[in-house]
């Protein structure tokens, strides 16, 4: 067990269920299924069900006093809503933010982990891009490095976030797509472990990062 002057951060490496997607939604599924095929596409929505239900087995085994911990989830800004949105998204049967639920209910703080001005800008990164993909542009290595670069600049963000707001003591779960890292980005004292699922379970992202 952790020493209660040190920090914890858990990292869960999560892939985004169709319903975190928002107004993406449609256009994530369409394109998908135009390069896979419906039936591949039926056979990832099954393996996301079920990497879902491996992290709420995984996080329950942790035995986690709940009352020391903190929440921080990819896509969530920084907005005093936070609240508000983790149910709206349950509530549409987004996995994550069920599960989400479940532990505030247990005692957690959820915090808003991201920039809004930075996810802005990735939505609207995201949305051109997929308009380019159903159009069959391929993206320039310009385009790359910008998305990258956003990318980057999010992640700096999310590590401020968790050193400003983990308190000594406090177990921070951070569920991040897989393109993210915080690797060298963290303060020296927060211990950082990853929390492991099932094999098998995670595989490609779904579409959002």
């Amino acid at each position: 067990m952790h020493g209660m002057t040190s920090r914890r951060l858990i990292w869960v490496p999560i892939i985004h269920t169709q319903e975190d997607l928002g107004s993406l939604r449609e256009s994530v599924r369409r394109l998908h299924v135009r390069r896979t095929g419906p039936r591949q596409w039926q056979r990832g929505q099954k393996v996301i069900e079920t990497m879902w239900t491996n992290i709420g087995q995984e996080i329950e085994r942790l035995d986690l006093d709940y009352s020391r911990v903190r929440l921080y989830q990819d896509g969530l800004a920084c907005c005093g809503r936070e609240e508000e949105i983790v149910r709206d998204l349950a509530e549409v049967g987004s996995r994550n933010h069920q599960l989400l639920l479940r532990l505030m209910a247990r005692g957690a703080r959820i915090m808003g982990t991201e920039s809004p001005e930075l996810l802005l800008e990735e939505y609207e990164f995201s949305r051109h891009a997929i308009l380019a993909a159903a159009s069959r542009t391929v993206a320039t290595p310009e385009q790359r490095e910008a998305s990258d670069r956003i990318l980057k600049r999010r992640d700096a963000f999310v590590a401020r976030r968790i050193d400003e707001t983990l308190l000594p003591g406090e177990t921070g779960l951070a569920f991040l797509g897989l393109l993210h890292s915080l690797d060298g980005r963290l303060a020296p004292d927060i211990e950082v472990t990853k929390l492991e699922v099932a094999p098998g379970a995670v595989g490609k992202n779904s579409g959002r990062r």
